[in-house]
């Protein structure tokens, strides 16, 4: 099953169209998790008491984990996220805050590296960008960071497409080009 988590808001997003493209593709089963449907709990101390105590008495029953055992036994991974101010939005970020569960998507070695509990082994993330600085570092960096040092998944894709809201662009080629590239990729 291919998770596909969707960090984009906007109706007509472009990044959307790519994704749903990219996915098209697949021929493959395909969940989503549209990340503006869900009301993530605020991250206080009463929440991080509750959740340490659920994951020290291995309780992952609980609803908390639905989201982390469903990234956890994903066959491949699949974020749709624009670039918002030199990164992706927060929706994305509490996503991962949810998923990063010590017991379900990873556990911490003897050494106190992380070791993965994650089937997938391939993540592609797709993002649209206004203009043509696109310093890869800031959003995809993380998730790349995060996907290969905690979740054991060494094949982390970008794809994207730039420029799009710079005064005469031709947003639909631009669009265009990327998709096609996508099909020569297959």
């Amino acid at each position: 099953m291919v998770l596909y988590v969707n960090a984009c808001v906007r109706q007509e997003s472009r990044t959307k169209r790519l994704a749903d493209f990219f996915l098209a593709g697949l021929c493959e089963p395909t969940e989503e998790v549209r990340l503006d449907t869900i009301p993530f709990p605020v991250a206080d101390a009463k929440f991080l008491e509750r959740r340490d105590r659920l994951v020290s008495e291995a309780k992952f029953d609980d609803p908390m984990f639905d989201l982390a055992k469903q990234f956890s036994g994903a066959d491949e991974i699949v974020i749709a996220a624009p670039l918002w101010d030199l990164s992706f939005p927060a929706s994305l970020k509490q996503y991962f805050e949810q998923i990063n569960v010590p017991g379900v998507t990873f556990v911490y070695s003897s050494d106190g590296a992380p070791k993965s509990l994650c089937r997938a082994k391939k993540l592609t993330y797709i993002t649209t960008v206004g203009g043509n600085d696109f310093p890869e570092s800031f959003g995809f960096g993380y998730i790349q960071a995060l996907a290969q040092s905690f979740y054991g998944i060494h094949d982390v894709r970008l794809i994207y497409a730039a420029g799009l809201d710079i005064a005469g662009a031709d947003v639909e080629s631009i669009l265009t080009k990327v998709e096609n590239a996508m099909r020569t990729r297959r």
